[in-house]
């Protein structure tokens, strides 16, 4: 158990970060899309999709360019399943995919001397589909078909904080908003179905960093 003493003397000290400093950051995130889609044109109109949630690890890297700005490159993938919706909800999951989207983000850290210090951040992210398959279901109702998504450019924001563990050790907490839009692309035997979502995850994580 800790004592007392070890507790207070842990806490005296600082994981702060000062110009030229790296942060590294391993959190377990949940994604989760806010999805706005439309119908899938031309063959179902009155059929839309919807995208699972993930949780994932993900790693940062924070490069600090004076004591309070810093550069944060995001890196990740996540396992996405789209289910029909609308004329579309009885075939349940149609198709999967994974998402890879590293994020730029510039951050403004408030309180850098603090033990506890809050930070926003704003960004660019660009978001690759990959792996795209159409499930049993979808192949067995409309024949054999191939999915892809197309890749997406967008804007970030980012709130968070970092807790002193040691002077080198953090906890962190975060939250960003990405900016996530694609159209899926359906080709059946040459029959082209489109569908345009809006995908948006708020992506929330905790985790553990160290300062170098």
């Amino acid at each position: 158990m800790i004592s007392v003493a070890v507790l207070a003397a842990m806490l005296a000290t600082s994981a702060q970060a000062e110009e030229g400093d790296w942060l590294v950051r391993l959190r377990g995130i949940v994604v989760a899309p806010t999805e706005t889609a439309g119908p899938v044109l031309p063959a179902f109109p009155g059929g839309s999709v919807s995208v699972s949630n993930a949780v994932v690890p993900e790693l940062d890297f924070t490069y600090f360019i004076t004591n309070n700005v810093g550069a944060e490159l995001i890196l990740g993938t996540s396992p996405h399943d789209i289910s029909g919706e609308g004329s579309l909800a009885a075939l349940g999951e149609i198709a999967e995919t994974m998402a890879l989207p590293p994020t730029l983000t510039l951050q403004y850290h408030f309180a850098p001397n603090a033990h506890v210090r809050p930070y926003v951040g704003v960004g660019v992210n660009w978001t690759i589909f990959y792996d795209e398959d159409a499930t049993m279901a979808l192949n067995d109702a409309i024949g054999a078909t191939t999915v892809s998504l197309d890749d997406s450019v967008g804007v970030s924001f980012q709130a968070g904080m970092d807790f002193d563990i040691s002077d080198r050790v953090f906890l962190n907490i975060d939250v960003k908003y990405i900016d996530i839009d694609t159209t899926a692309t359906l080709n059946t035997g040459g029959a082209i179905n489109t569908v345009d979502v809006d995908l948006d995850p708020i992506v929330a994580g905790v985790g553990v960093g160290m300062r170098f």
